[in-house]
């Protein structure tokens, strides 16, 4: 087995919180789980134990969990951490225990979990930024364990490829019980990642020009965010004419082949001029190398998809600053989750929020790996594990 432990305050000053989850001998029950004992092999579907909810946290009966990129990324290794662990951060359910100091949820509230776990104190939480809280997790201290007890990484403060989860009170919001846990897990990271992109990070106003590079499950959300921002014109860029027909159907006016000899000359005809924005929802560093090209005086370039860590793009930076453009990191969307999840619930039943076509197939827990391997096709846009 290899392991590669990362500690959680490697990368930064110790801070005064951390946040934990002792089992220790409090009751834990048996579930199943989709368990990575090595970085890059199939995952095992083993019995492991979770603990009770604590101090602020929620059980989570999930419903559906949907296979993000970064999940697989996480499983391949591309980022270090803590093995054995359980993935997964797209998750819908229905909450069947609460601790004491849950807020306002209750059993039998229908919510999204998603990883955005904020404190609610430090200084970006503070300021409306949750996304980017400050106080570390130590996911090895979460709610799970092995079936032995022993250590169990809860990827991602979520580890939702289970049966049930337990996370904190902020991780969630509450649905209507009437809308589809398939649809609604996907409100967890690749819908709020892709329109927050759009919307909040790169503050898309009506009118503006827009290029969205890669048009996988963000990269779609990304199309949808612009287009309800009121974008002009909305340009994808990928690999295949059929994910730019996709991308067609979810909003883009144009789209090019990334494979043509400099596709941001073939953006600049289509818009006229050099984009406001360019959203980059791919993890692979030629797109990062390209973005800036399609850019306009005064605009920006938004980093959303997450490379391998040694990745290294290059850019130009005189030819930036004298145009007076922009290189910004967007997490998540930069969403606050309370508020930008009924926002797009709201759209959705209005008919403006696209979330049942993005599902390209439903699957069980058995056969995660299946899902797994479909995704890294590059066709799917988003799997969901039914349970």
């Amino acid at each position: 087995m290899t392991r590669t432990p990362v500690s959680p305050l490697r990368s930064g000053a110790v801070r005064s919180t951390l946040w934990r989850n002792e089992p220790g001998n409090a009751h834990m029950q048996t579930i199943r789980a989709a368990v990575c004992r090595e970085f890059g092999t199939p995952l095992m579907i083993e019995d492991i134990r979770l603990a009770e909810p604590g101090q602020g946290q929620v059980e989570v009966t999930l419903d559906a969990v949907a296979i993000c990129h970064s999940d697989i990324s996480y499983a391949d290794g591309a980022w270090g951490g803590h093995l054995p662990a359980v993935y997964g951060h797209e998750a819908a359910g229905v909450i069947t225990r609460t601790g004491p100091g849950a807020g306002a949820f209750a059993t039998g509230d229908s919510v999204v979990v998603t990883l955005i776990r904020a404190c609610g104190v430090c200084p970006n939480c503070a300021s409306g930024r949750p996304t980017i809280c400050e106080t570390p997790t130590d996911g090895t201290k979460g709610a799970i364990a092995t079936a032995d007890g022993g250590p169990l990484l809860q990827a991602m403060a979520c580890g939702a490829f289970a049966e049930k989860v337990v996370v904190d009170h902020s991780q969630i919001v509450k649905i209507p019980e009437t809308l589809s846990k398939e649809a609604a897990c996907l409100l967890s990271c690749g819908v709020i990642t892709g329109i927050g992109a759009a919307v909040n990070a790169a503050g898309l106003r009506a009118g503006q020009d827009v290029v969205v590079i890669g048009a996988g499950g963000v990269g779609l959300n990304a199309i949808q965010g612009a287009r309800i921002a009121g974008a002009r014109r909305i340009v994808a860029v990928d690999m295949t004419e059929e994910k730019l027909a996709i991308a067609r159907e979810f909003g883009a006016t144009d789209g090019i082949l990334a494979s043509h000899g400099k596709p941001w000359r073939a953006a600049h005809e289509a818009l006229g001029r050099g984009a406001d924005a360019v959203l980059v929802t791919v993890g692979a560093i030629p797109a990062y190398d390209q973005a800036p090209r399609y850019l306009g005086w005064g605009g920006k370039v938004v980093m959303i998809g997450m490379p391998h860590a040694d990745g290294m793009a290059e850019y130009n930076p005189m030819g930036m600053s004298y145009q007076g453009q922009a290189l910004i990191g967007s997490k998540m969307g930069d969403v606050v989750i309370q508020r930008d999840i009924p926002w797009m619930i709201d759209l959705y039943r209005q008919g403006r929020l696209k979330l049942d076509e993005l599902i390209s197939g439903r699957w069980r827990l058995e056969q995660i790996n299946e899902a797994i391997a479909d995704t890294r096709t590059g066709a799917a846009r988003r799997n969901v594990i039914v349970f």
